[in-house]
């Protein structure tokens, strides 16, 4: 029931976003948008929908690295597998889907070693290390390549700067956490066996195993040097998603420049922030309200542009998604339960 109603929340929120990005909008218009796109820029636009997912791997290969060599081709599967998963299911479901991908695929003599929860660690460490550069290229923006904004529009930029300042502390605190947890892996599953005195033995001892495997795979976080390395890996990902949003622009003649992806790079991500499956919505309005509200862009230029990035950096990774998981005899209904299953695993 509970499930029941939460995706019934979930398309309303989906639904209530669609109507607000086509709100007023000269349907027509947009479609003539769409047809007088230049196609170069969109080649453009789509081969880094590609690299993106390959720079993306070749990172977490190398933090997954401690707990066992991993190969590229399965790193890379299992990627694109959760961000086909996420493209479906509401609540990023592939983030939890993709450690759990991998580590079915891992050859027999790694069995045990390369664990679901361990992987599952290195994920939120992607995930910081991505806020991390999210925020230092908006940084650039605000102070650096932007700051004449202000003027054009003082709100939104005053907001944009309180919200990059939030997260930058919550990023901060958060990888202050995650290095005290990383520090002593037995420690932490020594602690938590401690709860045997309020929960039963048996569930005691699994809890234990879950929080000493869940910090083990932050392993990274204890050598410096290689989160380091991880950390200027981010930066070659998140400036290939620069560029595709740049060519989006230039192939809808809307007058962004490249470092003004900086700034609809923060938009974005507080668009898919939103739990509806594949962003819907929530990534067409952050897109929208940026190239409108700090460029100008024309409303019809505007939405189409949204709608083909949109479909650019959803529609590959689903197709390359569904192949490699029908190759391990998952179909959609599979993915839906796998999905359910880590969910309530990591909930429980």
């Amino acid at each position: 029931m509970r499930s029941h109603t939460r995706t019934v929340i979930v398309l309303a929120i989906a639904l209530a976003l669609v109507a607000l990005f086509l709100y007023n909008v000269n349907l027509w218009g947009v479609m003539r948008a769409i047809a007088g796109a230049r196609r170069p820029w969109l080649v453009v636009s789509l081969i880094t929908t590609f690299a993106s997912l390959a720079i993306r791997s070749l990172r977490w290969k190398f933090l997954l690295a401690p707990l066992g060599e991993t190969t590229f081709a399965n790193a890379f599967r299992a990627t694109v597998v959760g961000f086909a998963a996420s493209a479906v299911l509401p609540a990023r479901a592939g983030e939890v889907i993709r450690p759990y991908f991998l580590a079915r695929q891992a050859p027999p003599w790694q069995q045990g070693r390369v664990t679901a929860t361990g992987a599952f660690a290195t994920i939120i460490l992607e995930r910081l290390l991505d806020i991390i550069t999210v925020l230092g290229l908006l940084a650039s923006f605000v102070f650096v390549f932007g700051a004449n904004l202000a003027v054009v529009n003082p709100t939104g930029f005053a907001l944009l700067k309180w919200a990059g300042v939030s997260a930058a502390a919550l990023a901060g605190t958060a990888l202050a956490v995650l290095f005290v947890l990383a520090g002593d892996p037995a420690r932490l599953g020594r602690a938590m066996a401690r709860v045997e005195r309020i929960l039963p033995s048996k569930l005691a001892v699994m809890v234990a195993g879950i929080a000493e495997k869940f910090a083990r795979g932050l392993a990274a976080i204890r050598h410096p040097a290689r989160l380091l390395t991880a950390l200027a890996c981010s930066l070659p990902l998140w400036l290939s998603i620069a560029v595709g949003i740049w060519a989006m622009a230039m192939a809808f003649r809307l007058t962004i420049p490249f470092t003004g992806s900086f700034l609809m790079i923060a938009l974005l991500t507080l668009g898919v922030a939103v739990p509806t499956p594949g962003a819907v919505g929530g990534f067409h309005e952050a897109f929208r309200v940026g190239a409108t509200s700090f460029y100008g862009a024309p409303e019809e230029a505007a939405v189409g542009a949204a709608i083909v990035l949109h479909l650019f950096s959803t529609v590959p990774s689903l197709v390359l998604g569904l192949f490699f998981a029908a190759q391990e005899g998952l179909n959609l209904g599979g993915i839906q339960r796998l999905a359910d299953q880590t969910g309530q695993e990591h909930t429980a």
